[in-house]
């Protein structure tokens, strides 16, 4: 596989201020909570060695901007003996999870890592989710265009789309559901936000993902307001997915 997808030439959106200010501020931000952060990334190593041993971080290919792949780093929520290439989504009681998994799946607490990936330059603080290679095929079409934008660690869709192994039933294939639903409703949120994003929208965006991660989700409606209408414009096993997320 190449290690780079085609995509468009990036668009700068006015709203969104220059780049230069957006590295800024992605930068700081990950300083900062690495710093605040750093109590609980200790914890969390020594609750992973305690009861799986190394490795400690989890590293997977994912795709970037301009689909250029790079690694992505996590607290490892899996047995070590799991293959790295195995399953590329995570569903709900999946049996390869370990307990302390289970608590880094449940706070997210396993993204912590990734603040490295920003200052990498990798991902940014708000952006699109990165995907595994594995979903390489859904960057078709229109979106394509989710690829002008770098990744990041929070946004709308990983908002919206809070519980999504829960998402998933035994009636469906789980990577045809991902494929046919479940990414087609997260590229649209991205395309209907990111190109109009500001730095006051990304930061009302991390105060709701913090929110989220505390067990408090704002309505639907506003959420959907405020990126474009976008659980509007999808109806049926989208707007079910979405409401079903946001719930629970």
């Amino acid at each position: 596989m190449s290690d780079q997808i085609s995509s468009a030439p990036p668009q700068v959106s006015a709203l969104g201020g220059s780049q230069r200010i957006r590295r800024v501020f992605d930068v700081s931000v990950a300083c900062l909570s690495l710093v605040t952060f750093a109590p609980i990334m200790l914890a969390i190593t020594i609750a992973v060695l305690l009861e799986s041993g190394r490795p400690v971080l989890f590293q997977q290919t994912r795709i970037g901007q301009h689909g250029r792949l790079f690694l992505m780093y996590k607290f490892r929520k899996f047995r070590k003996d799991c293959n790295r290439a195995g399953f590329p989504l995570t569903l709900a009681g999946d049996c390869r999870m370990t307990v302390t998994g289970s608590v880094l799946m449940a706070t997210k607490l396993d993204e912590l890592p990734q603040f490295w990936n920003v200052l990498r330059g990798d991902m940014s603080i708000v952006g699109p989710r990165p995907e595994t290679p594995a979903f390489e095929d859904c960057f078709s079409g229109i979106y394509k265009r989710v690829l002008e934008h770098k990744p990041g660690i929070l946004g709308p869709s990983q908002v919206l789309f809070r519980n999504e192994s829960s998402l998933y039933s035994a009636d469906i294939d789980p990577k045809t559901f991902y494929r046919s639903f479940i990414f087609p409703t997260k590229a649209h949120i991205d395309l209907d936000y990111y190109p109009t994003r500001g730095l006051g929208s990304d930061l009302l965006w991390i105060i709701r993902a913090a929110m989220a991660v505390l067990g408090w989700m704002p309505s639907l409606s506003r959420m959907s307001h405020d990126v474009g209408g976008a659980g509007e414009l999808r109806k049926g096993a989208h707007g079910v997915a979405i409401e079903r997320s946001a719930a629970e």
